[in-house]
């Protein structure tokens, strides 16, 4: 078969050998796929969380808010991966938190926005946040070994096991609080099991039965399988993690907290013979002097907060947790901010840590957090693509003066 090319020009297929020939000198000049960027040398690791949703981490009615449009997405990935930022972590949300500004309303899918922003990156690590509840494990192993092949190694899963069951009435899907964690262990094993290769197996299990033939190809480009996060502040969640994961997030909103908090999960970590990476989230306001970036703070999460937002998360969230002995513990909501002011600065978010302040204040502060024990943290922002350039322009190179990173 040939077809007509310009000027009369007849184009015929280029032989086989040929284009064989183009293609190995294309894989043969491509560099080797890089390790994944959250296990380098940075003492301190950073990511971007929730820049998929509109609000990212603002209850807040505040006009200039992020509205999450996929082209400001893209660009301010595109920042973070050149600034050597180690890793992108989306929210999984099917419905908002309603509310005056129904923060969450508007979200991507987390699985083809990996894909996608993989596609348009070269360094950063892509995690995508999976229910568990709603996906199986084989199409889990499926997806995300295609965003690793198309990252090059640089995917990672964030499993979550599901607590909103408002989202979850959406596809008609129940929640049970009691045993979603043993569910989402044994969804873990599978998809890991996937991931490893080998010949195809069936799996009769508690939740999982009569799944037939399980195989997927391509395997993972990350051996033996790309890295998992997974939050949990209540025992429960901790023991998941300690079994399941590589990264635990918790919430810390001062740094008091954190000791005790290291101290439970290595009591969870080493009754698996266990060791794990602990990451805390956080919200940026950074400006050139303290009172500028207080100033605004008190502008767009008290004066412009969203406060029937915030009472929706925390009832549907709750205010504790069961501990193991059966004693009820607080979640930390409280900061610097809220404590002994009686304010509620109800724009930010719940249990997200606030550095509020200069380049200096926010360095100094990161610092300290390291210092503490914790691995990393996720940064957030009112604005993420208007904010995020004067955050790596300032505090990125504080940190790595500190010690704390790596010229990227």
């Amino acid at each position: 078969m040939s077809c007509q090319g310009g000027a009369g020009q007849v184009l015929r297929p280029r032989r086989p050998d040929v284009a064989h020939a183009a293609a190995r000198a294309i894989v043969d000049v491509m560099e080797p796929p890089p390790a994944n960027p959250l296990f380098n040398a940075n003492r301190f690791k950073l990511g971007i969380f929730s820049a998929n949703c509109d609000g990212g981490l603002t209850m807040s009615l505040a006009p200039e808010r992020w509205k999450a449009n996929w082209d400001d997405i893209v660009a301010m990935t595109r920042i973070a991966d050149d600034a050597g930022l180690e890793f992108i972590l989306p929210v999984a949300k099917w419905r908002g938190y309603q509310g005056k500004a129904n923060i969450y309303g508007r979200s991507f899918e987390t699985l083809t926005h990996g894909a996608a922003l993989g596609a348009v990156t070269k360094r950063i690590a892509i995690f995508s946040t999976v229910h568990v509840p709603l996906v199986t494990p084989a199409f889990g192993a499926k997806a995300i070994a295609t965003i690793d092949h198309v990252t090059h190694g640089r995917a990672g899963l964030n499993i979550v096991c599901g607590w909103n069951q408002a989202e979850f009435d959406l596809h008609g899907v129940t929640i049970d609080q009691h045993t979603r964690y043993d569910h989402g262990l044994e969804w873990f094993q599978i998809w890991s099991k996937l991931l490893e290769g080998g010949p195809e197996f069936d799996w009769d299990g508690r939740f999982f039965k009569r799944l037939r033939n399980l195989k997927t190809d391509p395997v993972s480009v990350q051996r033996p399988r790309p890295p998992v996060m997974s939050a949990g502040f209540s025992p429960r969640g901790r023991d998941f993690a300690a079994r399941a994961a590589d990264v635990l997030f918790l919430n810390v909103t001062e740094l008091d907290q954190v000791p005790g908090l290291l101290a439970d999960v290595d009591r969870h970590m080493a009754r698996h013979d266990r060791s794990i990476r602990v990451f805390t989230m956080g919200h940026v306001v950074c400006r050139p002097t303290r009172a500028e970036a207080e100033d605004y703070f008190h502008y767009f999460a008290e004066e412009m907060a969203d406060v029937e937002g915030q009472d929706y998360y925390r009832r549907n969230r709750g205010a504790t947790v069961q501990g193991e002995a059966g004693a009820a513990i607080a979640r930390p909501f409280e900061n610097r901010f809220t404590r002994g002011t009686g304010r509620r600065y109800a724009g930010g978010y719940p249990g997200a840590f606030p550095f509020v302040g200069s380049p200096d204040d926010i360095a100094e502060e990161m610092a300290r957090m390291s210092a503490t024990g914790l691995a990393g943290c996720t940064v957030a922002f009112v604005d993420y693509l208007k904010e995020i350039p004067y955050f790596v322009q300032e505090v990125v190179p504080r940190l790595e003066r500190l010690g704390l990173r790596g010229n990227p």
